[in-house]
């Protein structure tokens, strides 16, 4: 099982064994995908991991790492083998950390402020696009926990829905992989996060 980890570590495991290096190039030769483990692909969420397969693309036969994603499309992803390294893909959170995570959802001061600052409503949804590519599920989090409170200050743009539907259906994803329960139950846990903190925020204001 591989990650990428925070502040550009990555880890390798192997037969109990924990190699820790910062070094993308090494990391690189040492990552590898098992048929059977769970990956996260960015944007897409949690995959199982089913194979490899052979197809034709203009012409040329290519291998290609079939990915089942574990949402409810259940849809296929074909990943290059020979570009693997460059998409970002990571495993998935340990339980331990899932604290942390649902920490990144608490109401954070004057984030309503900087949402509306120097940045028009395009160049925010660059900016969340890139998380989104990132593969970081720390990042999303924050993104969602931003928008949540930003739609408890206005009505959110039709654009901004969309992004907070879809950061949110990733940590769903992910939290109910992780922690073995259904998406109604990791759902439930974001869901007490957010509402506390929208709480703390109404206090704070009265």
């Amino acid at each position: 099982m591989w990650a990428d980890l925070e502040y550009g570590k990555y880890w390798n495991q192997r037969a109990g064994k924990i190699h820790v290096t910062q070094d993308p190039a090494e990391m690189a030769i040492r990552m590898t995908l098992t048929v059977g483990d769970k990956v996260v692909y960015p944007g897409r969420g949690p995959c199982l991991i089913g194979g490899v397969v052979q197809k034709v693309v203009c012409g040329m036969p290519a291998s290609f790492y079939r990915l089942a994603l574990l949402d409810d499309s259940r849809a296929e992803v074909f990943v290059p083998v020979d570009n693997v390294r460059d998409l970002h893909m990571r495993a998935l959170l340990d339980r331990s950390e899932i604290p942390k995570l649902l920490g990144h959802l608490k109401t954070r001061t004057g984030v309503t402020k900087d949402l509306g600052k120097a940045k028009n409503w395009r160049q925010r949804e660059l900016d969340n696009l890139k998380l989104f590519s990132s593969g970081s599920i720390f990042d999303l989090a924050h993104m969602v926990e931003s928008l949540t409170q930003l739609s408890g200050t206005k009505t959110l743009a039709p654009h901004e829905r969309e992004t907070l539907y879809r950061a949110k259906k990733l940590l769903i994803c992910e939290i109910s992989e992780v922690m073995g329960e259904s998406k109604t139950a990791a759902e439930a846990r974001i869901d007490r996060v957010l509402e506390a903190g929208k709480n703390k925020l109404n206090q704070s204001r009265n």
